[in-house]
């Protein structure tokens, strides 16, 4: 059994696969949430729970964080029991969430302040991935805060990399998320183009399926759209607000720009369902 105390803060969809991949490592964890209900599986498993991200810090070596957005992040360090106000120190804080590079600079400041270490560690991958320890993870912070919890993200991903100091996880991740907005686009537009000239959506993926612009992807979403299933595995509001976030960097490149328009426009009706509902917002142009 590792010896590495571990506290896991938001267990959505994400949180859930991941924090049990550190469960299956032999790490002693402890989950904080803050809609109690879904730590009641955590309790059945025997794992025990804090009351405040505070307490979660005060009894951990390593917290991890996996919320949705930046105000989430804002008050788990700065709520009246946050993380920020245990007196504890000599711990390392990993933010996995998918938010702005200024706010993992600002709790990295706080973070050293007290005597603790914070690195951003966001991750490219849905739940299939985080089920089967198969995340990409792209890390920003200092190189020796990185070397100790890397043996820990290993249990999570096939792929953890350092891409550079704070932050620098936070902008590869919404680099990497505005690529994948634009292909989510590109396969709605192909096929829709393709039904209003008579191809229907199963034979037009099967041919991408077996053209050089196959991919995992492709496939996964191509059936998606093929069996009318858009049950959220990375809901398309969470891709609107990343594409938000990347144009608060400076996004201004010419499929950025449209990719995010659409986003935006389709948040509103379709926010709740999977990425790929983005052919919903296509069909009605």
């Amino acid at each position: 059994m590792n010896t590495v105390k571990i506290g896991w803060i938001g267990l959505g969809k994400m949180g859930i696969p991941m924090s049990q991949q550190l469960i299956k490592a032999g790490y002693p964890l402890s989950v904080y949430n803050r809609s109690k209900e879904k730590e009641n599986g955590f309790k059945a498993q025997g794992i025990g729970t804090a009351v405040s991200p505070a307490l979660l810090l005060n009894d951990a070596d390593v917290v991890f964080i996996m919320v949705s957005d930046d105000k989430a992040i804002h008050d788990i360090f700065n709520g009246s029991e946050g993380l920020l106000s245990s007196k504890a120190s000599g711990k390392i804080i990993i933010n996995m969430s998918t938010v702005s590079p200024a706010i993992s600079k600002e709790m990295a400041v706080a973070c050293k302040a007290r005597g603790n270490s914070y690195l951003d560690a966001p991750v490219s991958g849905s739940v299939k991935q985080a089920e089967d320890a198969m995340l990409v993870i792209m890390v920003g912070g200092e190189a020796g805060a990185f070397e100790q919890a890397k043996p820990i993200l290993e249990k999570m991903g096939k792929l953890v990399m350092q891409v550079g100091d704070t932050g620098a996880g936070n902008v590869a991740k919404l680099a990497i998320n505005t690529f994948l907005g634009i292909v989510a686009q590109g396969l709605a537009e192909t096929i829709t183009l393709a039904q209003q000239n008579g191809i229907n959506a199963e034979a037009l993926t099967t041919l991408i399926g077996n053209s050089a612009l196959g991919s995992p992807f492709i496939k996964i979403k191509g059936d998606a759209i093929v069996n009318n299933n858009y049950n959220a595995a990375f809901a398309l509001k969470h891709i609107a607000k990343d594409l938000r976030l990347a144009k608060n960097l400076g996004l201004a490149t010419p499929l950025g720009v449209t990719a995010y328009q659409t986003y935006q426009d389709a948040e509103a009706a379709f926010g709740e369902e999977d990425i790929i509902a983005v052919i919903k917002q296509v069909r009605k142009g």
